[in-house]
């Protein structure tokens, strides 16, 4: 009787326990997954374009950039002030500590008297402009070259931004897809294993071979690890190169096969007119201009200036302080002045000299220059032809390379093969597919250089003119063609 009681008392405890325990498992398994969709929902998924976008907006090299030509566009404005007359108010207070003594002789007498007063107080406004000065007329035209060598720069920074945003980016794919082809690579090593472990402990296999199988595996694992820590640093330099706040979860969409349709036979010829749209040919064009004109504006020294100034002012002079018994004198005057430079100590001369020989210096900077971007627009070429090339022999490749491992793999399963075989084909196919993605992700940086050398990866119309693109950022949003990334991010940062 005592033992059915108790009997009775162990299903009454376990049909209350189970489903509390069964409950409890629910619970923290919806948790795991209500975890698991926040941390995805925080991941900012972002194509190339929207990587783009968001550099654009959020790099600091893009906005000091910016603030370069914004400067520079005041200082031109602000060169434009010495055409304009120039008036000031002054005020001056003298006290005669002790008076001027004059000789005057009648006669035969010699007589003193001291001339002017205690308190002298003068005040007035006056005005000058120049009519005539060459110099300062060139002056002004180098502040408006000033401006367009500023935007060259800005232009110049984003087509660096631009080639670096998309190499952080192909980087992260490629750190991506080789993370797939090791951890794909690793768990076939790990089935190869337990098959192994299998075979030998039903006495079909030798240890040997299940040996030769773990320690495969276990090779396969460090490899699949330093993957994944590639992936994590490329996103990283991505992150910091867009301008985000690294702590923020990104995900890269796409795959470098999404862009094996853009590997073509490239056969272009490498000469000067290619580099019409070169940043760096064009700031050269622009000191270039800026030397020439600064030249004139030094031979201008010689020329004569002509001013005109003119001044309106009162004075009041008195022994006391009584300032309302003061007669304030009014008076004015007006005048040109003219000068004509006679002799410096050949200050001049030397000044000419020098730019004459900066002049001679840029031409052959800039002849080096373009020699060099020929050679780079060369180099681009040839690694593009180069991946090409890779990427068809890669390709042709790994279907042998796939094949091969199902037939090794079939008859290491039916007792025909060896593991050494299967594992010869596991390791040609996993090389196999590390050199098609290698040769795409070859192809799209040779291109990216190659786009940057050239001057044409940012349209000229509105990527590098500030006030321009304030404009569009005004217009109607059906109207505008921003990406929803940026879009977000501008209005998080608002």
């Amino acid at each position: 009787m005592k033992k059915r009681f108790l009997k009775f008392i162990a299903i009454i405890s376990a049909a209350i326990v189970l489903p509390c325990g069964t409950s409890a498992q629910t619970a923290v398994n919806a948790q795991v997954a209500t975890n698991g969709q926040a941390a995805a929902n925080d991941t900012l998924a972002l194509t190339l374009n929207e990587a783009l976008q968001i550099a654009k907006s959020q790099s600091f090299t893009v906005k000091i950039a910016d603030k370069e030509v914004q400067k520079t566009g005041y200082a031109k404005n602000g060169s434009y002030s010495s055409l304009f007359p120039q008036i000031n108010f002054s005020g001056a207070y003298q006290r005669t500590i002790k008076k001027q003594v004059m000789y005057m002789k009648m006669d035969t007498v010699t007589r003193s008297f001291a001339v002017g007063t205690a308190n002298v107080y003068n005040m007035g406004f006056s005005a000058s402009m120049p009519l005539i000065n060459f110099s300062l007329w060139k002056s002004l035209e180098i502040s408006g070259k000033s401006v367009d060598l500023a935007v060259e720069q800005a232009r110049s920074s984003r087509q660096d931004l631009i080639d670096q945003v998309q190499q952080a980016f192909y980087t992260c794919l490629l750190a991506s897809d080789s993370y797939d082809v090791y951890r794909e690579n690793y768990n076939n090593t790990v089935h190869s294993y337990r098959d192994a472990k299998a075979k030998y402990e039903s006495g079909r296999s030798a240890k040997y071979d299940m040996i030769r199988a773990e320690v495969t595996m276990q090779n396969a694992e460090p490899s699949m690890y330093d993957a994944q820590n590639s992936m994590v640093l490329a996103m990283w330099k991505l992150k910091a190169l867009i301008g985000i706040d690294l702590n923020t979860n990104i995900k890269c969409i796409g795959k470098l096969s999404d862009y094996k349709d853009a590997l073509r036979d490239v056969s272009i010829a490498a000469d000067t007119t290619m580099l019409d749209r070169n940043s760096s040919l064009k700031q050269l064009d622009i000191q270039s201009c800026i030397l020439s004109k600064t030249y004139k504006m030094q031979l201008a020294q010689y020329y004569p200036t002509l001013n005109a100034s003119l001044s309106y002012s009162w004075i009041a002079m008195a022994e006391d302080f009584k300032f309302k018994d003061y007669n304030w004198n009014p008076y004015s005057v007006g005048g040109l002045s003219l000068t004509v430079p006679i002799f410096s100590g050949g200050q001049r001369w030397y000044n000419l000299k020098q730019t004459k020989v900066q002049q001679e210096e840029l031409d052959l900077q800039r002849e080096n220059t373009r020699r060099n971007l020929v050679v780079a627009v060369k180099q681009c070429l040839s690694s593009l032809e180069t991946a090409v090339k890779q990427y068809s022999a890669a390709q042709a490749s790994i279907e042998g390379a796939k094949t091969g491992y199902e037939i090794a793999q079939k008859r290491y399963e039916i007792g025909s093969g060896t593991l050494l075989e299967m594992n010869d084909a596991q390791l040609a196919l996993l090389q196999a597919k590390l050199n098609l993605n290698q040769s795409i992700y070859t192809y799209l940086v040779a291109k990216s250089s190659l786009d940057k050398v050239l001057g044409v990866n940012v349209n000229d119309e509105t990527e590098y003119n500030p006030q321009k693109r304030e404009l569009i950022k005004k217009l109607p949003a059906a109207e505008m063609e921003h990406s929803k990334a940026a879009d977000n991010w501008s209005e998080g940062n608002k």
